[in-house]
């Protein structure tokens, strides 16, 4: 009897339940059983609930350890900065993964990148802590500076704070290591800021280079964050693993999605203590709700690696093929895979789906053949 897997589903918001709706049919064509719990997070679960991340999505994403999300926006609502980073937090998520890999057929200037983009996210610049300029916050920062570190902000400064821990630093950077090591990966690189940042970035670094030391089967490099962005463009080949704080890691997973055809080509997956949550790399692109336009292809990849992490291999490579050829292929993809963003025959996210399903479809008989 065949394993069924209960799954947390979170549509999102925006093009979110498009995409997903286009991934959860070639997941189940795959011929793997699902149990799919759906949760609603963003605008839905606002209008329905009252908030935008209601306690049972959390409670359902570590309940059943694995989840499925869409991209979700987060609306203007009293307590909420980032609906994704409140989610993250609270299923207790702590390293982002986004493999950014070249398909052959993608729209791109490079032939063969093949770098995967580690971050934190639970500290640094997105943590939210933020304090409006003006505000009794902002003023009691100021003054503390002032007192305590002998430095001047100036007045009516809006201030963030960027906070890093050893804590979170080497769980982050061991989970790299671990990664790269677990997927014949041979080279793990730390991005940062240390020689101006010498207390956030700085321990950060200093962690790196300490979590290196315990695996010398692994190359280890360091390069600053705007020397990193250089060679990636010059020659995105010389890295490999890459693991930073989180902004960094928002910038550069981009900069990578450049590089493989965009942001619709980025799959990605946050790991957690408890859980493990896949999820696109892209946002929700609201005015292309319902338009039926949006490239699924990055959570389609999501969910590969979705079935990789359940132990389904030959549904993730089944799966995998059929994306790789229908790209390749050329005819069966969205806008922005096109050589032309204008080409007429460009077709819709549930047409990917219908041809990825028949190209497995057809693999399956090469094979029974």
């Amino acid at each position: 009897m065949s394993t069924v897997h209960r799954v947390t589903l979170i549509p999102g918001d925006g093009i979110g339940p498009e995409v997903i709706a286009a991934t959860v049919r070639v997941l189940e064509a795959t011929g793997v059983t699902f149990d799919w719990d759906v949760q609603q997070v963003g605008q839905p679960a606002l209008e329905a609930l009252g908030t935008p991340l209601p306690d049972s999505v959390p409670q359902s994403v570590i309940a059943n350890r694995v989840a499925l999300k869409g991209p979700v926006s987060t609306p203007v609502v009293k307590g909420f900065r980032s609906v994704n980073i409140a989610m993250r937090t609270a299923s207790g998520l702590f390293a982002n993964v986004r493999p950014c890999r070249t398909y052959r057929g993608a729209p791109s200037r490079y032939d063969d990148v093949d770098v995967v983009v580690i971050r934190d996210v639970t500290e640094d610049i997105y943590a939210g802590h933020e304090a409006a300029a003006g505000s009794p916050g902002a003023e009691a920062l100021i003054a503390a500076v002032q007192e305590h570190l002998g430095r001047t902000i100036r007045e009516g400064s809006g201030i963030t704070i960027k906070a890093i821990s050893e804590g979170a630093s080497r769980r982050l950077v061991e989970f790299a290591f671990r990664y790269a090591r677990e997927n014949g990966r041979t080279k793990v690189t730390a991005i940062h800021k240390a020689a101006v940042m010498k207390c956030t970035d700085g321990l950060f670094l200093e962690v790196a280079r300490d979590v290196a030391s315990a695996n010398p089967d692994i190359e280890f490099e360091d390069r600053a964050v705007d020397i990193a962005c250089m060679q990636l463009v010059q020659r995105p080949e010389q890295f490999d693993v890459l693991v930073m704080p989180m902004q960094y890691g928002d910038i550069l997973s981009d900069l990578c999605a450049g590089f493989i055809g965009g942001s619709g080509m980025i799959p990605g997956a946050n790991i957690g203590t408890e859980a493990v949550l896949f999820e696109p790399g892209h946002g929700s692109a609201p005015k292309m709700a319902g338009l039926d336009r949006a490239n699924p292809m990055a959570t389609m990849l999501s969910g590969v690696m979705m079935l990789r992490h359940l132990g389904e291999t030959p549904a993730a490579q089944s799966l995998e093929t059929a994306i790789a050829e229908v790209i390749a292929e050329g005819r069966s993809v969205t806008y922005d895979l096109k050589a032309d963003r204008d080409d007429p025959s460009a077709v819709g996210t549930s047409r990917v789906a219908e041809a990825v399903v028949e190209r497995m479809s057809e693999d399956r008989h090469l094979v029974g053949a």
